[in-house]
């Protein structure tokens, strides 16, 4: 799989996925928000969204994640980046002294803290975050992620979602 591999995932009897493809799977209706594309972009971690973690402020809160695996020292390098390359860029830097088991215990109050900063910094965010009232939010892809949300294929525990619609209810 090519660094593009977005480009290379098979939706619905396509041989490969298309830039707006999205636009075939993403439900966005009265009761649900499943893909955070199109208007629902920035719920994603990737939407260019200042963020404090650790006392460093992130382009986005993809970035402040990254930078929850690595050492102090490397964070800043992690500030200087998109997001997509903050998901390349952490893999080449020094990374915090844990093992796997400890990270998987904590990565979802990493998220939490992370997107609670996102969302506390940026007023306009976290009102259209409210505004989504009860809708089921699912961050609904095609790149096999299953953990922080539901692959189109696979299916996925949503992780993210569960967190965004927790955040909510906070500010409910």
């Amino acid at each position: 799989m090519s660094d593009l591999f977005f480009n290379e995932v098979p939706v619905e009897g396509k041989p490969y996925y298309k830039f707006g493809d999205w636009k075939t799977y993403a439900v966005h209706d009265e009761h649900n928000v499943k893909g955070f594309f199109g208007d629902y972009r920035w719920l994603s971690n990737f939407e260019p969204t200042s963020c404090f973690y650790m006392g460093i402020m992130y382009p986005s809160s993809e970035n402040a994640y990254q930078a929850a695996k690595v050492k102090t020292f490397e964070r800043q390098k992690l500030v200087e980046c998109t997001p997509a390359q903050s998901k390349k860029l952490w893999k080449k830097l020094e990374k915090m002294d844990e093992s796997e088991d400890s990270w998987n215990g904590r990565r979802e109050g990493v998220m939490a803290q992370i997107l609670f900063s996102k969302f506390l910094m940026n007023e306009n965010l976290r009102i259209k975050l409210v505004d989504t009232g009860d809708k089921y939010l699912e961050e609904t892809n095609h790149w096999r992620d299953t953990y922080w949300g539901v692959d189109i294929k696979l299916g996925g525990e949503n992780v993210l979602g569960k967190t965004l619609m927790r955040l909510r209810n906070y500010w409910k």
